[in-house]
């Protein structure tokens, strides 16, 4: 099997073929999510420019706003010395990338020992995905 273009240097070895993606704003360097890529998933980032990932729950791949219209447009990937995990770099089209409606998955901050929402919601969640049965 020949080697995908770009993935020299990753080592999909470690974790059951998957590398942890952390996603960041190009713009705002804000951390908006982390998922998981496969060589498939990192494959179809590179050559569609829309940052897809490995869903270990469903077992298939994933493009991030298939289903919102909240995509990731991707701008730029680095790899760590280790080749095990990634930053991407991507521009969110959208008010949020995360499921639940936020801006980011990462809204919530430790005070006081207690979990608290530190944002606010970006986008109603239900009229996106439709209402929770």
């Amino acid at each position: 099997m020949s080697e995908s273009i770009g993935s020299e240097l990753l080592d999909f070895g470690k974790q059951d073929g998957l590398i942890t993606a952390v996603v960041q704003d190009a713009r705002t360097r804000r951390v908006l999510m982390v998922g998981y890529m496969n060589r498939e998933a990192f494959d179809k980032t590179v050559s569609t420019g829309h940052v897809t990932f490995f869903s270990r729950s469903r077992r298939k791949l994933w493009t991030k706003g298939e289903s919102s219209g909240h995509y990731l447009v991707l701008k730029s990937i680095r790899t760590d010395c280790d080749g095990d995990a990634l930053l991407v770099e991507a521009d969110p089209i959208g008010p949020g990338v995360c499921h639940a409606g936020y801006e980011s998955c990462f809204y919530r901050v430790l005070q006081n020992d207690q979990w608290v929402e530190a944002d606010q919601r970006a986008y109603d969640p239900d009229a996106v995905y439709g209402a929770k049965q």
